[in-house]
Order: structure tokens, then C-alpha cells, then sequence
């Protein structure tokens, strides 16, 4: 750490982000664990591809038509040509579920059930490389955007050096609204010249819009997950857990490192690693380019790394 402002501000969920409570000699914290069984495989013919993009349309028109939503532990495809073809349904139809959904209230059941699925095609795609890279080139283009930048800042994250030793317990709660939030981040922006989608994705990053409570094993807190000492000199005087001040905080401490004006630098010194500094700007591209992007991050749910396996704290059962 070039100084000690947040030392290992990340969780153990699996980050979807999955966060985890990681600690390195050299770095503030690891984050993102990809865990789900795949086979990878990068081979399919035309006549396969077509089959399973005819299968994604179906797909498509019964949730329109019945209200069909997927299980929370629904079977994913194998092979490229069917994920793609689930990736890009879901999508839609999430993208669709998202415009309807007024996002000063809670997360509608179908963008719940919806951003979940996504969420768990884009776990396979990550950590699973040959089989999401394979897959990324059978992503339509209305699709393609979204899944290579979300996919490659996972990867990001999970190259992050880490350890998984003496991990404290999570606690999780409910996140402020979504619009609440939107609203945070532009006033930050609006005071203190950092964009809200860099605001927003540090949020995503360090504690899933501020659903996990617990503090790190260094001792950060609060949904920019701050080490009391630096909030003290960054904090202006706010509450370290509210949403509010802990973003105009963040906002303030990138100015005062520069982002103004070189914003890879201010990254850095927010977290010491080039991984974490680009898969934040990922995030933060596709968030800019596509608000619904932001809303669908917002929905994703928390995992957490254990002994055993991973296993999702939140959502439906």
C-alpha cells in the first residue's frame, strides 16, 4: 500500500461482483472469485448455432407471453452456441423488465429472477476462459458490448493477488434504492468532477451497492468501505455508513489524488493495483454507455466464498 487509506476494503462474496476479504502484501485487497462448473469447448457448426439461437427466440416469446421467469438454479449450457444464445435472451428480456421498473422502489420479481441468470452466465464466461471466449464470439452485437466488458472486468478482479486466510463473517442487508443512489453519485460528480459511473462501479465493487455490512479484516467500513483513519481526513465530517456520505467522500478523496485529470492515477491509489484500476473503468464504460447496465449490476445478488464452495446469500431461495 503507497498509503494506508483503504486496506483490504472487499468481501468474501463472490462478486457479482463477488467480493472478497482479501489481503496482500503489495495490494489493499483481492477481489472476485468465478466459480461455476463449465466445460470448455469452442468448436459448433452453423447448424448447431442456428438451433440454439432459435431456441433463445423461444425463449424470449414465452416470457412474453406466459410470464415464464428462469429458476434461480437453472441448468446453463455447455456448449458456446447455447449460451450465447441464453446470454442474449436474457439480456433482452432483462433490458425490457429494466425500463418497466421504477427504480426508486425495491427490484421487481422479474428483474430479480432475470438479473440472476445473467449474472450467473457471466460467472461461467469468466471463469471458465475458453468456454467464454468462445461463447463471446457467438454474442450478437446489441449484446456483444455489455457481456466483454462485464466478462473482461471480472477478470480483472479475479487476477488480484489474495488471501482467504481469517476471513470475518459477512453480514449483508438491503441496499439503498437504486435511484437514491443515482442520485449520490451525482452530486459527488456535480461537486467534485468524478464521473457517477466510476462512483457507482467503485460502489458495485466494494460492497454490492452497499449490501455488505461487515467490515473488512483491516478494519474499512461503509459502502466506499474507508479505513476510519483515512475517513477522518477524507470524510468531511459524515457518517462513515451512510450511502451518501461515504460516495461524496470517495469523490473527494479521487479529486484530491487527481482524477480530475488522470483519473488511472486516482484509481490507483484508491486500490494499488492495475487490475483493479481497469476493471473499474470497464464497469465504468459499459455503465456510461448504457444506464440499464447500472440497474441490472444493482440486481445482481451476493455470494459468498466459504470452505466448501461458494454459495448465494441473497435473492430467491
Amino acid at each position: 500500500m503507497v498509503d494506508s487509506k483503504f486496506a483490504c476494503p472487499c468481501h468474501p462474496w463472490v462478486r457479482e461482483l463477488e467480493i472478497n476479504h482479501l489481503a496482500s502484501a503489495g495490494m489493499r485487497c483481492a477481489l472476485a472469485v468465478l466459480i461455476l462448473a463449465g466445460v470448455a469447448a469452442a468448436v459448433t457448426v452453423v447448424y448447431a448455432q442456428e438451433r440454439s439461437q432459435e431456441r433463445g427466440s423461444w425463449r424470449v416469446s414465452a416470457l412474453q407471453a406466459t410470464g415464464a421467469l428462469p429458476a434461480p438454479d437453472a441448468a446453463l449450457p455447455r456448449d458456446p452456441a447455447e449460451l450465447a444464445s441464453a446470454l442474449a435472451a436474457t439480456t433482452r428480456s432483462l433490458r425490457a423488465a429494466v425500463e418497466r421498473w421504477d427504480a426508486a422502489g425495491a427490484v421487481p420479481r422479474d428483474v430479480t429472477y432475470l438479473a440472476l441468470h445473467h449474472q450467473r452466465i457471466l460467472r461461467v464466461m469468466g471463469s471458465r476462459a475458453a468456454l467464454g471466449d468462445a461463447t463471446l464470439k457467438l454474442v450478437p452485437r446489441d449484446v456483444l458490448g455489455e457481456a466483454r466488458d462485464t466478462v473482461t472486468a471480472r477478470r480483472r478482479l479475479a487476477a488480484i493477488p489474495r488471501s482467504t486466510k481469517n476471513l470475518p463473517r459477512l453480514r449483508v442487508a438491503e441496499a439503498a434504492p437504486a435511484a437514491e443512489l443515482r442520485r449520490h453519485y451525482d452530486a459527488a460528480q456535480k461537486r467534485f468532477g468524478i464521473h457517477w459511473s466510476v462512483l457507482a462501479s467503485i460502489n458495485f465493487v466494494e460492497s454490492a451497492f452497499g449490501r455488505v455490512r461487515s467490515a473488512s479484516e483491516a478494519g474499512a467500513r461503509g459502502p466506499m468501505q474507508f479505513l476510519p483513519s483515512t475517513w477522518r481526513a477524507y470524510g468531511m465530517g459524515g457518517d462513515i455508513d451512510d450511502p451518501g456520505d461515504s460516495i461524496l467522500a470517495a469523490a473527494n478523496y479521487l479529486a484530491r489524488s487527481g482524477g480530475r485529470s488522470d483519473l488511472d492515477r486516482a484509481l490507483f491509489a484508491y486500490n494499488h493495483s492495475i487490475d483493479y484500476v481497469r476493471a473499474i473503468r470497464r464497469f465504468a464504460v459499459r455503465m456510461r454507455a448504457d444506464e440499464r447496465t447500472y440497474e441490472t449490476y444493482y440486481a445482481w445478488q451476493v455470494y459468498v466464498r466459504t470452505a466448501t464452495g461458494t454459495r448465494r446469500l441473497t435473492g430467491p431461495r
